[in-house]
């Protein structure tokens, strides 16, 4: 009999705020972990930013540079969000544009309790949860603090760049 992957793999999330350590959840969102995954071992993430800010709803950011640059990606992965996980606060899903399989790199922390909005319902195709984060939620806080203002025709980019200085798997 084949075993189910138990273990959650943990990746810390270094910011010019400070850390993020992030749970994943391979069990529930397979492939949304291994591709987040895939990201961090390349080194893709490092000297990206958080490029959206809204302190009410979100942190969004592992898609563009400090010189909001849109960078390149790997293709799209397949739409997780029946997967039974909430966007709760504290949470990471995987952004997507309006077409549904279009996740990439770029990740958000759900900044509050957005499961009404976010999560999959028969009215709604929602947005996919892969993981918690378990040490630094007052480092989410402090970035959703920061402020904001429309840049290179994107709005709620941080004045002052928030870099991801460092992604690494540490469990």
């Amino acid at each position: 009999m084949t075993s189910v992957l138990t273990a959650q793999p943990q990746v810390t999330l270094g910011t010019s705020m400070g850390n993020i350590v992030i749970e994943l959840n391979p069990g529930k969102a397979p492939v949304s972990v291994d591709n987040f995954l895939n990201y961090v071992e390349s080194g893709f993430y490092v000297s990206k930013i958080f490029h959206r800010v809204e302190k009410d709803l979100v942190i969004q950011g592992g898609g563009y540079t400090k010189d909001l640059q849109l960078a390149s990606t790997s293709a799209a992965i397949v739409l997780e969000s029946k997967n039974g996980l909430s966007n709760v606060r504290g949470t990471i899903g995987m952004a997507r544009t309006s077409d549904l399989n279009s996740a990439t790199s770029q990740f958000y922390f759900n900044v509050k309790d957005n499961s009404a909005a976010f999560d999959y319902s028969a009215t709604n195709s929602g947005y996919a949860v892969f993981g918690k984060i378990i040490t630094g939620i007052e480092i989410m806080d402090a970035i959703r603090a920061v402020p904001v203002s429309t840049q290179g025709g994107l709005s709620n980019v941080p004045v002052t760049p928030v870099l991801i200085t460092s992604a690494a798997q540490t469990q």
